[in-house]
């Protein structure tokens, strides 16, 4: 039984809208894990905006822990039945839901980093928490190795986000680079307030994503044993999100005020490369 069409164009709205690079990967699953993945995707949208945006947002995170609480009879927003869809139709848990939203509540205490463990902890809760969320609609039968891989690509994919959005970060008092790998490069606060793009600042950034592609790597290990348009997917994601990376690099990192964007014309190379 398919998600009903009202409840599938506004999930599949908010995930074209929010992520151009989710999307154009999972749109070659098949029908029923692709609408489920839509909803995956809307549902943490909404507890992104509750902490990025709560002058816009439908609700606190607060709201939607409460109403997740008692998922079989939450109204008053398409996700509600969408979720119940969802965990109908696929071997759902709500384990990694709560987890992502711990992930974000970290927002409103730790806006810095220091570590490497510390920031390590925030991709889990905020970014592998979601692999968990789809190996099983991705997966029939996931073990847990396969579930570890999904964690480390969704952890490689924050590294990512996080390089991609320094400069829009900054503007809500966020700093995710941890200062330990500044000071192994001697890359300075006082620089990155001052918003340099140096050598130094090149080898952070570029250390930040030889720790992407490692759990890239990790996350593709057991990719061959999903269905044939999963691991597509799975191979898309991460292609698309390397390429991210690759922008970065062409812009000469500036990642202050100007954001890394691969255009449909190159997702759809990228494509072919994979899909040959």
């Amino acid at each position: 039984m398919y998600l009903a069409k009202d409840l599938r164009e506004q999930a599949k709205t908010m995930m074209k809208q929010g992520s151009s690079s989710f999307y154009h990967a999972f749109k070659f699953l098949p029908r029923l894990k692709r609408e489920a993945v839509y909803v995956v995707y809307a549902f943490c949208r909404l507890i992104d905006d509750a902490v990025d945006e709560p002058e816009t947002s439908v609700y606190t995170i607060d709201e939607i822990k409460r109403h997740f609480d008692q998922l079989d009879k939450a109204e008053g927003h398409f996700i509600w039945p969408a979720l119940r869809w969802a965990f109908d139709a696929f071997p759902l848990t709500k384990e990694p839901y709560y987890i992502q939203m711990s992930g974000q509540l970290l927002d409103f205490k730790q806006t810095e980093y220091d570590t490497m463990a510390a920031l390590e902890d925030y991709c889990y809760r905020v970014a592998g928490s979601v692999g968990e969320m789809l190996i099983p609609i991705l997966h029939p039968d996931p073990t847990d190795e396969l579930i570890q891989a999904g964690i480390q690509l969704g952890k490689g994919m924050q590294i990512v986000n996080m390089i991609r959005d320094v400069g829009q970060d900054m503007t809500l008092n966020r700093r995710y680079l941890p200062l330990e790998v500044f000071d192994r490069h001697g890359y300075t606060l006082t620089m990155f307030h001052n918003q340099e793009v140096n050598e130094r600042f090149k080898a952070v950034i570029d250390d930040l994503t030889d720790q992407a592609d490692l759990w890239f790597t990790e996350g593709l290990a057991y990719v061959d044993q999903y269905p044939k348009k999963s691991a597509l997917t799975l191979k898309l994601a991460a292609r698309y999100y390397r390429e991210i990376i690759q922008v970065v690099k062409e812009n000469d990192y500036q990642v202050f005020n100007k954001r890394a964007i691969v255009t449909d014309k190159r997702k759809l190379g990228l494509f072919n490369q994979i899909n040959q």
